[in-house]
Parts: C-alpha cells; sequence; structure tokens
C-alpha cells in the first residue's frame, strides 16, 4: 500500500536562509538541525514528496511565505562532522550519525504572505502546532485539513 503524502511546516529566519534564497537556488539541504525531535521528524517521517509551508521566523511580521517539498530522504547532515561549521557535533560519529537532515526544493512564493496573526483567527487552523503557545520546533508537521486551509487562504488573496 502506497504511504500518503504528509505535510509539514519548516521555520527559518529569513536573514539566515529565506524563501528568496530557495526559490533562487532550486533545492538546498536543510542542515544544522539540532533539535532531537525535529531530527526524529526528518529521520523517521518525512519522504519525497511530502509538502512543506515556508516560514519565516523571529522577524516582524512572522507569516508563511511559500511552499516547498521534499527532494531528498533524510541522511546524516555533513554539518556535523565539519569542525569549521557553526553546527560540528564533536560526538557525533561518522560510523553512527546523530543528526540527519533533508533536501528540500522550492515550489512557490505566495503572493502576498500569510501572516501569524491572521492566521489565528482561521478556526480550521485552531489546533495547528504553529499557532500553539510556546511551540518552537523549528520542523513540524501539518495536518491535512489545515494544509488545504492554509492553501485556500494563499489562492485567495492573489
Amino acid at each position: 500500500m502506497a504511504r500518503k503524502k504528509r505535510y509539514w511546516l519548516f521555520k527559518s529566519e529569513p536573514n539566515v536562509y529565506s524563501i528568496s534564497d530557495l526559490e533562487r537556488e532550486g533545492e538546498t539541504i536543510w542542515d544544522g538541525v539540532r533539535n532531537y525531535q525535529a531530527r526524529n521528524l526528518m529521520r523517521d517521517e518525512m519522504r519525497v514528496g511530502d509538502e512543506i509551508l515556508f516560514y519565516h521566523s523571529r522577524v516582524a511580521p512572522m507569516a508563511i511565505v511559500g511552499r516547498a517539498k521534499i527532494v531528498r530522504n533524510a541522511h546524516p547532515d555533513p554539518s556535523q562532522f565539519d569542525p569549521e561549521n557553526k553546527y560540528f557535533d564533536p560526538k557525533s560519529d561518522p560510523a553512527d550519525p546523530r543528526w540527519h537532515c533533508v533536501d528540500i526544493g522550492f515550489v512557490e512564493r505566495f503572493e502576498k504572505p500569510l501572516l501569524r496573526e491572521d492566521l489565528k483567527k482561521i478556526p480550521e487552523l485552531s489546533e495547528m502546532m504553529l499557532l500553539k503557545k510556546g511551540s518552537r520546533l523549528s520542523v513540524q508537521p501539518v495536518h491535512a485539513k489545515e494544509w488545504r486551509a492554509i492553501l485556500k487562504l494563499a489562492a485567495s488573496r492573489c
């Protein structure tokens, strides 16, 4: 039986890596994630073809700004082995890597960003992890009904 497509939200600070960067590059490795829960989601649950909402965080206003997709399944994050990289982890063993990452590809930039404050007003998003107080996970699951509501909102704002 075929696996159902899953949906995700990836947070990025636009001064570090923005939707514009992804659009220009087309694809990128999503490395440097150093949270075990986020690592487990990437390693164990994300698959090629899954879709992503791209969220600009730690900026005013915070917003979902576009879509991407998983283009390569989880693999060892090379930054953990590079002593020159800020994400270097001296305790990670190449024979048993501690950190994994996925590669993502650009799909679209929304014509108008979907502001966090506006998302809070949509009943279908009342349980969305992104909108929960204290939710800081940099990669997180999105339920299909939330995905549909967000795409509907994005289409209506064109």
